[in-house]
């Protein structure tokens, strides 16, 4: 009786790390990416990745069950925007970052940029604040990283500042945003919080410049386009709607 309950315990254990083994091999997997640069031009103020729109979509993703990695240029702790961890800034979703050492430490430990592969993802998804302006606008490992998403026909997500990594991305001799239907910081929302001097070029200014159809509504308002795999957000606001746009995509893709 024994050795039979022995067994038995042995096939159960057995069928359920296939099981979970299973789930994993069938779940998506996103990649964010974040920026790692900290100054806010020639201000002597911080600057680095919104809050809000790093920790609402990865909620909105992993509370599905998607798995998430997250990469950053130079790896290691990517800088936050001081202004985002103000209390008037504060959402559920900051909140619960808050309170989440889990999140926290992961991190503290991104992967370096150079170091992942399109292959191992689903999609990739952008969180904004003012940092990738000066640094993912122009990274060219990002720029073909977003490249090769796209033309493995995998969605790629932005959201607020963060479309502005689209800049210098090309597929087949053009500007990826050429023709498609996008969004961004707006230009009197740039107005609005006074940074209009400070940064290195307008994103709604950029995005027009390189074809695309760019559009927005009241500032501070959600607002997100989809135009095929290309995903984009407005502002802070908009970072969920940008996530579950994201979630309907890889769901549909079986």
């Amino acid at each position: 009786m024994k050795k039979i309950a022995l067994f038995a315990i042995i096939a159960l254990t057995a069928s359920c790390i296939t099981a979970t083994a299973q789930n994993k091999k069938g779940m998506k997997k996103v990649l964010f990416v974040l920026t790692s640069h900290s100054e806010l031009g020639n201000t002597g103020e911080k600057t680095g990745f919104w809050i809000e729109e790093f920790a609402a979509p990865y909620y909105e993703l992993a509370d599905k069950g998607v798995i998430i990695d997250i990469a950053s240029p130079l790896g290691g702790q990517p800088p936050i925007d001081p202004k985002s961890s103000d209390p008037s800034s504060a959402t559920e979703d900051t909140k619960r970052f808050d309170k989440d050492t889990e999140l926290q430490a992961k991190l503290s430990k991104t992967h370096k940029l150079a170091d992942v592969k399109q292959a191992d993802y689903d999609a990739v998804f952008y969180p904004g604040g003012h940092g990738p302006l000066w640094d993912l606008a122009t990274d060219a490992t990002s720029s073909a990283l977003i490249e090769s998403f796209y033309t493995n026909n995998k969605p790629v997500a932005f959201v607020c500042h963060s479309p502005a990594v689209l800049k210098n991305v090309k597929v087949n001799g053009e500007f990826l945003v050429k023709g498609k239907k996008v969004t961004g910081f707006s230009n009197t929302e740039e107005e609005a919080v006074g940074l209009t001097n400070v940064v290195p070029f307008l994103l709604e200014d950029a995005l027009q410049a390189n074809g695309a159809t760019y559009s927005k509504i009241g500032d501070w308002q959600p607002y997100a386009v989809e135009d095929g795999l290309l995903i984009t957000g407005q502002n802070p606001a908009s970072s969920k709607l940008v996530a579950e746009k994201l979630l309907n995509q890889l769901n549909s893709k079986k």
